[in-house]
């Protein structure tokens, strides 16, 4: 489903042309007057509104099966909690959409909330995506592989899975107990002996045929019938296998599946979670603690266990709890499809039309419930006990956070607390592919989104002051340039209260130099260098714009909070360094002629041998290669001669 014009029957959008001029300020009688005026013409129908503020910015999605109904109720400010009369005070604008019934309301609405992220909904604050298992179709012998992102690959989808580690363990089992290859088709073609895996028995290297195409499809039946949880026919049918092999005489058959039989029955024996007799199914529970909301989600496939998550959802403040979850669960099935039970630990207001929406989306009945007995009740238990027990650590940790960011600011003499604290770095080898990092943390930990990594331009020497310069350079101009009043965004973006540089005086030095030519007077750095002792026993200085330095007691917790801080950005900036490295190795001078792709630059290298002989190879030389026409050899030649 899509907020598209090509779907005029589907849903209807109006904007809302009623503005209120002047200060954007919170008024909210203003508010109100906006939201009257949008009133006025509202049809008593479903559909989606959206709430905007005097720049336009969403604040607020939200679906009615009467629209007119239910945006009057914003009029009724003394009714209205706190949180949503600050809402109504910034509105100045609602853009509004109908649709057909409430089900599809229910859904345009999680795609909006995705779409803007609003600060006054209920937000799945989650950004990594939900692997899968993915057995591709497109090719004689199947490959076996984890997949993330959009699913436009032909094959099977399994999953969710909780983690990579979960899918990692899966496909290690897949592989030992039905040898399918997970190498990609380019290295399947290439092949003429059999790899590593095979001789470690984790394929049946079909690359070199050590397996024909219907022995391999078997296996394939048998990886479908196990992730659709059918093991026991597997394990019945392995067992056959064995006897029969055994009764051949074939004995090394035998114990190549008597290994596939053992490794069936330890992946069974080691679920955490018994879930027979369950399906598929996903189990959330809530726990509410100290103004935060945690839910755990268990992912049930099959009767297997497929692991475990937990979610704490943002903008939860006087928010009904029941209300929370029907919001989590929209936009948590937006981005995942749902299986046919959906087990909860309360009865939901909209739970007919979750359940409604969920099956739109799915094209099969989706189950939304509450179990009260049995299987499914002890694990909804045990989804409940888990996030209590994630809800009391979160908050430990949080209590824990807040007090070392309470000490760095004392340490530094900053004004509060740091709520954006930018840690950078740079990596080289002798000034080659050069490249700096920033990582940026808060009260909530790392903030992976907005890490950022420089491509060196200009410092293309062995010089690691000049290329600190040119990062804080060119993340400083652009502040200015993009955000120059300071403000932070609703993602958390915005001016570095605390800018940790690894290195010394000479670096500290290099970065004041930039915040001065840039007339920056009140961003605090400090260089974090190694001790006398090079770091070995923990002793780091920490360099102040003004010269003094400090140092902390070994067993410091802020200091251990700082080392951990100037390890991820050497984690993050050698990492990429590697990447950049490894991708420079395989990189050929025709990357960059215009106009020649893959196979005529394959073609250039098969009849010249190497990149240096086409570069000073002749016009005429040039045109006598296979493939490559006069227009395209003269293109090669005046790239490589152009002086």
């Amino acid at each position: 489903m899509s907020e598209t014009p090509n779907a005029p029957n589907r849903f209807h959008e109006d904007k809302a042309s009623f503005t209120v001029r002047g200060s954007d300020a919170p008024d909210i009688d203003a508010g109100v007057a906006a939201i009257r005026n949008v009133l006025a013409t509202l049809p008593v129908r479903p559909g989606v509104y959206r709430m905007q503020d005097a720049r336009g910015e969403v604040l607020y999605v939200g679906k009615a099966r009467a629209l007119k109904n239910r945006v009057a109720n914003y009029t009724q400010v003394t009714r209205l909690t706190r949180r949503l009369q600050r809402m109504v005070s910034q509105t100045r604008s609602m853009t509004i959409v109908t649709t057909n019934n409430e089900a599809e309301a229910l859904l345009l609405e999680a795609q909006l909330i995705k779409r803007y992220r609003p600060p006054y909904n209920v937000l799945l604050r989650d950004d990594k995506s939900f692997p899968f298992i993915l057995l591709r179709a497109d090719h004689d012998f199947p490959r076996i592989q984890k997949h993330r992102g959009a699913r436009r690959a032909k094959g099977n989808y399994y999953g969710p899975f909780a983690s990579a580690g979960s899918v990692t363990q899966t496909l290690n089992a897949l592989q030992k107990l039905f040898l399918l290859r997970s190498c990609t088709d380019g290295f399947f073609k290439t092949r003429d002996r059999p790899c590593l895996l095979y001789q470690i028995k984790r394929c049946s290297a079909p690359c070199v045929g050590r397996i024909d195409q219907d022995a391999y499809a078997e296996l394939i039946a048998d990886a479908k019938d196990f992730l659709g949880g059918k093991s026991t026919r597997v394990q019945a049918k392995l067992g056959v296998q064995m006897q029969a092999a055994a009764e051949r005489q074939d004995f090394e058959l035998a114990a190549v599946l008597r290994d596939r039989l053992k490794a069936l029955t330890f992946i069974q024996g080691s679920q955490a979670i018994n879930a027979d007799g369950v399906g598929d199914a996903d189990i959330f529970a809530m726990a509410a603690r100290e103004g935060t909301i945690g839910i755990q989600a268990f992912f049930i496939r099959g009767g297997q266990n497929w692991g475990h998550r937990s979610f704490f959802p943002a903008h939860t403040n006087d928010v009904p709890e029941d209300e929370v979850m029907s919001a989590f669960l929209m936009q948590f099935y937006e981005e995942v499809p749902p299986p046919r039970n959906v087990f909860v630990d309360r009865d939901l207001a909209e739970g007919e039309v979750l359940a409604e929406a969920m099956a739109e989306r799915a094209g099969f009945k989706v189950a939304l419930s509450v179990p009260q007995r049995g299987v499914r009740r002890r694990l909804l238990d045990q989804a409940k006990r888990n996030a209590e027990e994630a809800l009391e650590r979160r908050n430990a940790e949080s209590t824990t956070q807040a007090r070392l960011l309470r000490e760095v600011a004392d340490l530094f003499e900053l004004e509060g607390p740091p709520n954006r604290i930018e840690v950078y770095d740079n990596s080289h080898i002798q000034g080659t592919n050069a490249l700096g990092a920033m990582v940026v943390a808060g009260p909530e930990g790392f903030r992976k989104g907005q890490y950022r990594k420089f491509n060196i331009k200009q410092a293309q020497t062995n010089d690691d002051f000049a290329m600190m310069k040119e990062v804080l350079t060119r993340r400083f101009a652009r502040a200015q340039e993009e955000n120059p009043d300071r403000e932070i965004d609703r993602d958390g973006n915005g001016w570095p209260d605390l800018v940790l540089i690894d290195g010394g005086k000479g670096q500290l030095s290099a970065a004041k130099a930039v915040l001065e030519d840039l007339g920056i007077e009140d961003v605090c750095m400090v260089g974090v260098a190694k001790g006398p002792h090079h770091g070995r026993d923990g002793r780091e200085v920490f360099h102040l714009m003004d010269g003094r330095e400090l140092t902390l007691p070994v067993n410091s917790p802020v200091l251990f909070y700082l080392q951990r801080l100037r390890d991820e950005v050497h984690r993050f900036v050698i990492g990429a360094h590697r990447d950049k490295r490894s991708k420079a190795i395989g990189a050929s001078p025709l990357d960059d002629v215009p106009g020649i792709g893959p196979a005529r630059k394959k073609a250039l290298l098969m009849h010249f041998g190497t990149a240096r002989a086409v570069r000073n190879a002749s016009l005429e030389d040039l045109q006598k290669a296979p493939g490559v026409s006069r227009a395209m050899a003269q293109g090669v030649y005046d790239f490589f001669h152009a002086r």
